[in-house]
């Protein structure tokens, strides 16, 4: 069957849909797989993926910034411990395993774990097509009706007006988070979600111009890492941090806790009731939730203590606050905003003037709607109005569906704390490889 804008007899096994980390992960397995395996074994997969080249969370490689995960929960020790795309043979590779191993840290700095990605996404490169932004999902039916392909018709991002359309027999959704704007405010020149953070502050930085005040927005862990790297990189400004809570809420990395992590973990939570569900995920919210590592927290305290014994303050909490309202400043012309904050115990109100807010509000699971349009209607609803997906990541749909579709992220309500992290990431792309080679023996 031909490809309907391509011309060509390739019917894909698996089409990825984004290239982040959890596709990146599934690619690999499947790289390993193919490994000495005759062409008519080997499963024919595709990425897609819309950025011009593999980047992952670049907005916040900070320089000192760490992993919040052990390097053992790369892409592939969980499912092969021998496999030579681990972290560990990427840092053979750079020269590094020594001086790493000297450190005594299960933590690599942010920077180096994306270095990573980007050396285990080159070497599996021809499986991935980059600028290709995918449009449409549309499910192709055989004679008898029932729907046994995807036809993914994506848009060549260097040359607007251009689509090219493929044929697969599964997709794996992984897309990401999207950041997450709350009610009542906008991004603009001077308003930024902190995924944009490294290249706004520089771009701001160049332009000379003075920044007398930042504001940042938000209580988990981007949030303190904004503030501490505004405050390191504009030395002459304020930085005021405003958040709904009395303080920063430590990160809950203890042993026990993290077990929720385990891939075993996963297996508990799909097979227990709602109810219990959701007392998981209310228990163990501090675990990634609006938290920060204690080290940062004990850090930016020790900031303010000394700037208060200094007299001079440039890094001030408004805690138990919110903010009201965001409004270009009456009073200047290059771009300042005056920013409202309620401090919520009383209702008092005060107006900063500042040059620039940033928001890590966080992110939320992009809508999958717009994307699959007609091959939505065929997943199955649970009775909250969620996507139903079986233990193995693929989606539940109406029984005239032979192809199949697996969502990695987006799965929270059944797989748990771990849907859209990277705890699990090498085990996730284990059991999509098993489950699609599964399908193709039984269609076969």
């Amino acid at each position: 069957m031909k490809s309907p804008v391509m011309g060509s007899d390739v019917v894909h096994d698996i089409i990825g849909i984004g290239f982040g980390p959890s596709n990146l992960a599934l690619s690999i397995a499947v790289e390993e797989h193919n490994a000495g395996l005759a062409a008519d074994s080997r499963l024919n997969a595709l990425f897609l993926e819309r950025q011009p080249r593999f980047g992952w969370h670049r907005g916040m490689l900070i320089d000192d910034a760490t992993m919040q995960v052990s390097f053992l929960k790369d892409l592939v020790t969980l499912r092969n411990p021998t496999s030579d795309y681990s972290f560990l043979c990427f840092l053979r590779e750079q020269g590094r395993l020594i001086d790493f191993l000297n450190q005594k840290t299960l933590f690599p700095l942010r920077m180096e774990f994306h270095e990573y990605f980007e050396w285990a996404a080159a070497r599996v490169a021809h499986q991935v097509s980059y600028g290709s932004e995918v449009m449409s999902v549309d499910p192709v039916r055989d004679d008898a009706g029932r729907v046994t392909f995807f036809d993914v018709t994506c848009r060549d991002t260097a040359r607007p007006g251009t689509t090219v359309t493929h044929r697969t027999r599964n997709i794996s959704v992984a897309m990401g988070l999207e950041p997450h704007v709350p009610p009542g405010l906008e991004l603009a020149e001077r308003v930024w979600h902190n995924s944009e953070l490294i290249p706004r502050a520089e771009q701001l930085a160049a332009t000379g111009a003075p920044v007398r005040r930042a504001v940042v927005l938000g209580a988990g862990q981007s949030a303190a890492e904004t503030v501490d790297y505004l405050h390191r990189t504009f030395p002459d400004a304020e930085v005021c941090s405003v958040f709904a809570k009395y303080g920063y809420t430590p990160a809950d990395d203890s042993p026990f806790a993290n077990r929720i992590f385990d891939p075993e973990a996963v297996d508990v939570y799909f097979s227990a009731p709602s109810a219990v569900k959701q007392s998981l995920l209310d228990y163990h919210r501090s675990t990634n939730y609006s938290v920060v590592d204690m080290d940062l927290i004990e850090s930016l305290y020790a900031t303010t203590y000394r700037e208060k014994v200094a007299g001079r303050e440039r890094l001030r909490f408004l805690n138990v606050s919110r903010v009201r309202d965001v409004a270009p400043a009456v009073d200047r012309t290059d771009g300042g905003l005056d920013i409202t904050v309620e401090f919520l115990p009383t209702g008092e109100q005060q107006t900063l003037p500042a040059d620039v807010l940033v928001l890590a509000t966080g992110y939320r699971p992009r809508d999958l709607t717009a994307l699959m349009g007609d091959a939505a209607k065929l997943c199955l609803k649970d009775d909250g109005d969620a996507i139903r997906v079986g233990r193995d990541h693929r989606v539940e749909t109406v029984p005239e569906v032979a192809a199949g579709i697996y969502l990695q992220g987006g799965t929270e309500h059944t797989h748990g704390l771990t849907s859209t992290l990277l705890s699990t990431v090498a085990v996730r792309a284990q059991e999509i490889h098993r489950s699609v080679l599964a399908d193709r023996v039984t269609a076969a």
